[in-house]
């Protein structure tokens, strides 16, 4: 399958990877849906001009997209892929809750890919100018996130116990705040780009490996109270990914 040049094969080329992984029941779809969920948000604002510029801020999310996709297809294909993403994808066969093998997949996403992405959009041009539509995703995928709370408990009965643990002994379950993985990524990309094309991939691969550290976080909270809590969650979930993207799904 080519690389999408634009949102709408974006959404298509996601819409395979979630038929696929329902057929083959693999949790690689879990990310890919919400992503899915996320992508159509922002074309939907984008087809309605709330961007500054709204051309560039679609050219933007096809190549921040188009490093996912890839990267799916070249695990898929034996091929070298990011630390990152090869451990979260590596992960999908493990007995992890929903919430974590989402999570891997933000992780790798945000923190790394949407970094190299900004930065290698806006090569020869100011990336101060890109920084207003920016951060206005971040409103986008702040609304998302708290749509997506509210759904997983369709599919993980025990997410409230998350909630009580966080608000009863401010203790984090997942040291993980979309806001502040967007606000590292704009970090991560004016690094990037300050170095020039050609010269940055030693500041990417030193990227890619601080964010696989927090991947593992992750996967293994250093926390035996959240590890006990986050098994439990998982005994009591949904299993099958048809039924928990359909879940997540409905209205």
């Amino acid at each position: 399958m080519p690389r999408a040049t634009n949102i709408q094969q974006v959404l298509e080329q996601l819409d395979a990877i979630i038929d696929e992984s329902i057929a083959s029941n693999s949790r690689l779809g879990l990310f890919a849906y919400i992503y899915r969920r996320t992508t159509a948000e922002i074309a939907s604002e984008i087809a309605l001009g709330n961007f500054e510029d709204n051309q560039r801020l679609e050219i933007l999310d096809v190549a921040f997209a188009n490093m996912y996709l890839d990267a799916y297809r070249d695990f898929k294909n034996g091929q070298t892929v990011s630390a990152v993403w090869a451990y979260a994808f590596s992960q999908a066969t493990e007995p992890l809750t929903i919430l974590q093998h989402i999570l891997l997949g933000m992780n790798a996403h945000i923190n790394l890919d949407l970094g190299v992405s900004t930065a290698k959009i806006m090569t020869g041009l100011e990336i101060s100018n890109i920084e207003a539509d920016f951060n206005k995703v971040n409103d986008i995928l702040q609304k998302i996130t708290n749509e997506l709370q509210s759904r997983l408990s369709r599919v993980s009965p025990l997410m409230f116990i998350l909630d009580v643990i966080g608000r009863n002994k401010d203790e984090q379950i997942i040291d993980f705040s979309m806001r502040k993985a967007r606000e590292q990524s704009w970090n991560s990309a004016n690094l990037i780009w300050s170095l020039g094309e050609g010269h940055e991939e030693e500041a990417i691969h030193k990227i890619d490996h601080v964010v696989l550290q927090l991947s593992k976080l992750i996967q293994a909270p250093n926390s035996r109270i959240i590890t006990f809590l986050l098994r439990l969650m998982q005994k009591f979930e949904t299993k099958d990914v048809r039924t928990i993207i359909s879940k997540l799904k409905a209205d």
